[in-house]
C-alpha cells in the first residue's frame, strides 16, 4: 500500500509545487504590470501623477508676417482667412471627408476580382511499401509550392451597389459637413471680431466720458474757488470722475480678454500681439436688405449642414438595399491553381492542380435575423428622413428670425444715433449752464451720464447690426457677408 501510494503523493506534491510556482509567477507578473500606476489613497486626496509629455504640434499657425508689424491692421476677410487656415475644426472635418473618400474607394473594390496568393512548405514521414504493398519503413518527404485563389462576385441582387451608394452618400455628407464647419468657423470668428471691435469702441467712449468728468470737476473747482459753489459740488464731481476712471479700467481689461478670444478663434496663441482697427463709424444699412423669401429659398438649397443631413438620409436609404441583399442568393466565380514539389530519397517531381467553377450561395434560415435587419434598416432610414425634414423647418425658422433680427438691429442703429445726437446736445447745454452759474452740478452729471449711456448704446447697436448681418448670412447658407456689405476696418490714424 505504501509503495502504491508514493507515486500519487509524489504527483500531488509536484502538482502543488507547480501550482504554487504559477501563482507566484502570475502574482509577480501582475505586480510588475501594476507597478508605477498610482491610485487614489483617499476620497479627499489627489493622485500623485507625472504630467504627460506635451503633444508635438504638426503645424505652426499660419500668420502673414506683415500683419505683425506695428501699425498693421486686420480686415474682416483677412481674419476669416487666417481662422480657416489655422482652425483644428476645419482640419478635422477635412480629414473625415478624406476618410470617407477612401471608404468609398474600398467599397468599389467589391466590383473587382479578389486574388489571394499562398506558399506551402511541409515535411512528413510517409510509409514506404514493398512490392507486395506491405510497409517496410518510413520515408521523409518534403512538399512545397505556390498556390493562387481567385474569387469574383458576379451577382448579388444589388448588395455591392447598395454599399457603394451608402459610402458615396456618406462622402457627400462628410463634404457638406466640412462646408458647414467652414461656415461655423467663419461666423464664430466674425462674432469674436465684432466683440473685440465693440470693446475697443466702448473703451474710447469711456475715455471720452472720463474727459468730460474731468471737465466737470475743473468747472466745479473754478466755481468753488470763485465762491459761487459749495464743496459739495466738488465732491460730487470728483466722485463722478472716479467712477468714470473705474469704468475705463474695467473695459480696458475686457478689451485684452476679447483680443485673446479673437486670437484663439483665429487658431492663434491668445498672447499674440495683433490689432484689427476699429468699429466702422458708418453702417451701410440700405445695402443689407433682401427679401426674406429669397433668403429662405437660399437656405433650403445652400445650407451645408442641412444638405449633410439629407445625404445621411440617402445613406440610410441605400443601407436598406445592402442589408436586403444579405438575405438573397449570390453567384460567384471560384478558381484555384497550385503546384506542389515533392522531395524525397529517389523522388523529385511536382504535381499541378487547378479547379474552376460557379458557386451559388443561398441563405436559407438565420433565425429571422435577416428579416429584422431589413426592418431595422427601413426604420433607421425613416428616422433619418424625418430628422432632415425637422432640421429644414429649423433652418427656415433661423432665417426668419435672423431676418427680422436684422430689421430690428437696423432700426436700433437709427434710434441710437438720434439718441446720441440729442444726449450730446443736452450735455453741452448743461455744461454751459453750469459754467455760467445757472445750472446745478447734478444736472450736469445727469446729462453726462445720459450721454455715456447713449454712446454705449449706439456702439452696441452698430456692433449688433454687423453681427446680425453675419448671422443672417450664415443662416441662409452664405459664407462671406463682408464682400456683400462692405465691412472693412478703418485704418489707424497716424498720430
Amino acid at each position: 500500500m505504501r509503495m502504491s501510494s508514493r507515486p500519487g503523493a509524489h504527483r500531488k506534491r509536484i502538482g502543488g509545487l507547480a501550482l504554487g510556482a504559477s501563482i507566484v509567477l502570475s502574482g509577480t507578473a501582475v505586480s510588475r504590470l501594476g507597478a508605477g500606476t498610482p491610485t487614489p489613497s483617499a476620497p479627499d486626496r489627489e493622485v500623485a501623477l507625472t504630467p504627460p509629455a506635451a503633444m508635438p504640434s504638426e503645424r505652426t499657425p499660419a500668420l502673414p508676417a506683415e500683419l505683425l508689424r506695428p501699425g498693421a491692421t486686420f480686415a474682416l476677410a483677412q481674419v476669416v482667412d487666417i481662422a480657416l487656415a489655422n482652425s483644428p475644426l476645419t482640419r478635422a472635418s477635412y480629414g473625415r471627408a478624406r476618410s470617407a473618400a477612401a471608404d468609398l474607394g474600398s467599397k468599389r473594390g467589391a466590383y473587382f476580382p479578389q486574388v489571394d496568393g499562398a506558399a506551402n512548405l511541409g515535411r512528413a514521414k510517409q510509409p514506404q511499401l514493398d512490392a507486395t504493398g506491405h510497409p517496410v519503413g518510413n520515408q521523409p518527404v518534403t512538399a512545397y509550392g505556390p498556390a493562387a485563389t481567385l474569387s469574383y462576385l458576379l451577382f448579388d441582387f444589388g448588395g455591392r451597389g447598395g454599399k457603394v451608394e451608402e459610402a458615396r452618400q456618406n462622402l457627400l455628407a462628410a463634404d457638406w459637413q466640412h462646408n458647414a464647419t467652414i461656415h461655423d468657423v467663419a461666423f464664430g470668428v466674425q462674432e469674436a471680431y465684432f466683440d473685440y471691435l465693440t470693446a475697443k469702441a466702448q473703451l474710447a467712449a469711456a475715455r471720452k466720458t472720463f474727459d468730460q468728468a474731468q471737465a466737470s470737476l475743473d468747472a466745479a473747482n473754478t466755481r468753488h474757488d470763485s465762491g459761487v459753489a459749495t464743496i459739495a459740488d466738488v465732491l460730487v464731481a470728483r466722485t463722478a470722475l472716479a467712477q468714470a476712471e473705474l469704468n475705463v479700467e474695467g473695459i480696458d481689461g475686457q478689451v485684452l480678454a476679447l483680443r485673446g478670444a479673437l486670437a484663439t478663434a483665429m487658431g492663434l496663441p491668445a498672447d499674440i500681439p495683433l490689432d484689427i482697427g476699429s468699429l466702422p463709424s458708418e453702417v451701410p444699412l440700405d445695402r443689407a436688405r433682401a427679401a426674406v423669401a429669397g433668403l429662405i429659398a437660399d437656405a433650403r438649397l445652400g445650407r451645408p449642414d442641412l444638405a449633410a443631413l439629407r445625404a445621411q438620409a440617402a445613406k440610410a436609404a441605400a443601407h436598406v438595399s445592402s442589408v436586403r441583399a444579405e438575405g438573397l442568393p449570390s453567384l460567384a466565380l471560384r478558381a484555384e491553381a497550385n503546384r506542389t514539389y515533392y522531395r524525397a530519397a529517389g523522388l523529385d517531381a511536382h504535381l499541378d492542380a487547378w479547379s474552376a467553377g460557379l458557386q451559388l450561395s443561398v441563405p436559407l434560415f438565420y433565425g429571422f435575423s435577416k428579416t429584422y435587419d431589413v426592418r431595422r434598416a427601413r426604420e433607421d432610414a425613416a428616422v433619418a428622413r424625418a430628422q432632415a425634414e425637422s432640421y429644414e423647418q429649423l433652418v427656415i425658422l433661423q432665417v426668419w428670425t435672423g431676418y427680422y433680427g436684422l430689421e430690428t438691429a437696423t432700426q436700433r442703429v437709427r434710434t441710437s444715433q438720434a439718441l446720441l445726437t440729442s444726449a450730446t446736445q443736452s450735455e453741452q447745454v448743461a455744461l454751459a449752464r453750469y459754467k455760467e452759474g445757472v445750472g446745478t452740478v447734478l444736472d450736469l452729471l445727469s446729462a453726462q451720464a445720459a450721454l455715456a449711456t447713449a454712446r454705449a448704446q449706439e456702439i452696441q447697436a452698430r456692433s449688433d447690426w454687423f453681427v446680425a448681418v453675419a448671422r443672417l448670412a450664415h443662416d441662409s447658407g452664405r459664407l462671406m457677408p463682408s464682400g456683400d456689405i462692405a465691412v472693412v476696418t478703418e485704418e489707424k490714424k497716424e498720430k
